[in-house]
């Protein structure tokens, strides 16, 4: 369902992991922006993606993306 896109980094939906982090795709997903602006299930388009500072999460999700909305609103 996901896939690379023109318009963004990449193109997915936004799922959960049991350890509570948002992801789409291979990208870690900036918890408070999610949480506040989005649900479960949304088809969102990534704009930029940076290298995980997280220790916790960086070995599962290398890469993280703070800025995404959703997919259509480009």
């Amino acid at each position: 369902m996901s896939k690379e896109t023109k318009k963004g980094v990449f193109q997915g939906i936004i799922e959960r992991d049991a350890d509570g982090n948002y992801f789409c795709g291979p990208y870690l997903l900036d918890y408070q922006y999610t949480e506040s602006n989005f649900k479960l299930g949304d088809k969102i388009s990534l704009k930029t993606v940076i290298a995980n500072p997280s220790f916790k999460s960086r070995e599962a999700y290398a890469m993280k993306s703070m800025k995404f909305f959703l997919a259509g609103e480009e």
